[in-house]
């Protein structure tokens, strides 16, 4: 492109350095220890805490960084694991079109706990994490412990999403450069998440773009946006057959609880909060009521819950028949 265009469209975008960053400039600003290597891969995971495994999801477009205002709370009863999907955040981004499906989401999530040496865990998803979590819980029971879902997308999102015209690379770089990444375009998006618009800074739109504003964006868009010939990922719902919290921002115009109960009523052990004064990312908007019935639930499905409450109830049955 000739250089004069280029300035033109940068400062139509926004004034940055003409394209994403570059990744090595990525790995270079992270702190050791946040990125693993997992199958050739660079992935980001954020990890505190000690305890039972809980494992968190974020929405589309997010990273995370949607959970900074939860995992300090979350960590002092778990071994919180938050964790960059494909094409978010600073995880590196594949140029395989299949990284970009829940099938291989999910392969990247398994791959970073068998990485960490886990097995088992609790499991959260927030929007398109959601989505995903529910897709983990039906085809790996086995690990997981329970799963919470706040204003979640239905397992087949992923493929619903995707655009006819996404098909086109030349159209997706034209848009992923002057639309999707700019400014207002990620302003707007963040203000559609949340019932109070004041939450949106300029340091917070700011921090969401230049995490998605990272060398392979558009690999990762077209992966994400363009058609796949492959089934739609769905699950029966009805099969999930894991104590599940489902917490929804009342206020939420993205995905509203009204639409949303009657699919996830479907769930076989599931629990329903809603939150007032509170948008489509409760995590941000309103941590400390989220914290408040997200724990609880956490603590009734903690390995040896079930025996420790039989233990109580002997103990109040003797002290009774004294």
């Amino acid at each position: 492109m000739p250089s004069g265009l280029a300035e033109i469209l940068n400062r139509a975008a926004g004034g940055d350095p003409w394209g994403p960053r570059p990744y090595a400039d990525v790995c270079a600003s992270l702190p050791a220890g946040k990125l693993l290597k997992v199958g050739g891969q660079r992935v980001h995971v954020e990890q505190a805490g000690q305890g039972e495994p809980l494992v968190l999801l974020h929405g589309f477009g997010c990273s995370t960084h949607s959970w900074r205002l939860v995992i300090p709370g979350l960590a002092r009863r778990h071994r919180v694991v938050a964790i960059d999907l494909n094409g978010f955040g600073w995880t590196e981004r594949p140029s395989d079109v299949a990284a970009y499906t829940y099938e291989g989401q999910a392969k990247l999530v398994l791959a970073v706990l068998d990485r960490l040496g886990i097995d088992e865990f609790h499991l959260a998803g927030h929007s398109y994490g959601g989505g995903l979590a529910l897709w983990l819980s039906g085809r790996h029971r086995q690990r997981v412990r329970s799963l919470t879902l706040l204003c979640s997308v239905l397992p087949d999102y992923g493929q619903a999403q995707r655009q006819a015209w996404a098909r086109f690379r030349s159209l997706n770089w034209l848009l992923v450069h002057f639309f999707v990444l700019s400014r207002a375009a990620v302003r707007k998006a963040l203000e559609l998440c949340y019932h109070d618009r004041s939450i949106v800074t300029d340091d917070l739109v700011e921090d969401y773009r230049q995490r998605m504003l990272v060398e392979g964006v558009e690999d990762a868009y077209y992966g994400l946006m363009a058609p796949l010939d492959m089934p739609s990922p769905d699950v029966d719902l009805a099969t999930v057959a894991v104590p599940t919290l489902v917490i929804w921002g009342e206020c939420d115009k993205l995905i509203p609880f009204a639409e949303a109960r009657p699919h996830l009523e479907r769930l076989p052990h599931v629990e329903m909060a809603s939150l007032p004064a509170c948008g489509h990312s409760p995590m941000e908007e309103r941590p400390e009521e989220l914290l408040a019935r997200w724990i609880p639930f956490l603590e009734r499905h903690r390995a040896g819950w079930s025996q420790r409450v039989r233990k109580v109830w002997r103990r109040l049955g003797r002290a009774a028949a004294v």
